[in-house]
């Protein structure tokens, strides 16, 4: 399998930590593109979006939710008991809602930042500060109830969170978002983690 991957976007960290979650990192062959002016990348997803992961018989699985399903099967059927995400139950659901969660998070900090660094007669203040709201309640949200669960197994949820709230913090190292010491200590908990630590976000190289 080949994955394509940008190392600013938070989604394609996400599916990196979980392949590497599920011990599938080395059938991966992962490969570093600029999505915004990479031909080949549209070849395999009309969206020309990353990550966009191209499997042994040429098709291509996009979203990151939707490739994380898939590498979760993958990772069952080739002998693993615990997957990354809960087949049922109360579990399954509230995974699914904190990935829901982040990936909104996710979402509404990058359009942030990319609104943010355009000219300001360009700019809307109206969406900017939606955007700003979308982030910090989300932050508020986290808080309330994600730092209870336990870091040492995390599913795909935890780790979603994990990777939306790293991503604030690489966009806006200004604190300009309020994040309390208790979950700052709980993000600590997971950053150590080897596939965080693996895929850390950094620019493109110049």
């Amino acid at each position: 399998m080949q994955l394509y991957y940008a190392p600013t976007s938070p989604f394609s960290r996400k599916v990196r930590i979980i392949a590497r979650e599920l011990g599938l990192e080395g059938k991966i062959a992962e490969i570093m593109i600029d999505p915004w002016t990479d031909a080949a990348l549209r070849e395999h997803n009309p969206l020309a979006k990353v990550p966009t992961l191209v499997l042994e018989n040429g098709m291509s699985v996009f979203e990151s939710a939707v490739i994380c399903d898939y590498l979760d099967e993958v990772a069952r059927a080739n002998g693993r008991e615990t997957g990354i995400i809960p087949h049922e139950g109360p579990e399954r659901l509230n995974a699914l809602q904190w990935q829901g969660l982040a990936d909104g998070m996710m979402a509404a900090t990058g359009r942030l930042f990319a609104d943010s660094r355009r000219p300001e007669n360009e700019r809307s203040d109206f969406v900017m500060d939606r955007q700003h709201a979308a982030v910090q309640r989300s932050i508020d949200v986290i808080e309330g109830g994600i730092i209870s669960l336990a870091t040492d197994s995390p599913d795909i949820g935890i780790l979603s969170v994990a990777v939306a709230l790293e991503y604030v913090d690489f966009r806006w190292p200004d604190g300009r978002f309020v994040v309390s010491d208790d979950l700052r200590h709980w993000i600590s908990e997971l950053s150590d983690r080897p596939s965080m630590i693996a895929t850390r976000y950094h620019l493109l190289p110049v």
